[in-house]
């Protein structure tokens, strides 16, 4: 059975991360992606410390897609050094990662 991972990272705007996540999607490295706009940030960057506003995503993938995803994401994504974690839940309902699976097996 797949294993299910989420990874968590910001963007700068909502449009720029439904953008890349559709890419992500129609590649076939997640079945989906969450955002949530308005999440206020402060942050210390090269010495300074910043405040700004982003927008938080969540995708849903399989954990064979993790280093793929990983790659994709950082290469389309407008920050310099991206935030992505990578999240393996404990547990998951089976038809969400029967739907996972379907959504990112690829040809």
């Amino acid at each position: 059975m797949e294993s299910p991972l989420l990874v968590y990272t910001t963007f700068p705007d909502v449009d720029t991360a439904l953008s890349i996540g559709e890419s992500l999607v129609r590649d076939r490295l997640i079945a989906c992606i969450n955002v949530l706009p308005g999440m206020r940030s402060v942050y210390a960057w090269q010495g300074k410390i910043e405040r700004g506003e982003e927008a938080v995503a969540i995708l849903k993938t399989v954990k064979r897609l993790q280093d793929d995803a990983g790659r994709a994401l950082k290469e389309r994504h407008p920050y310099e050094t991206p935030v992505i974690f990578f999240i393996e839940p404990a547990d998951v309902d089976v038809d969400t990662i029967a739907w996972l699976a379907g959504e990112t097996a690829g040809d």
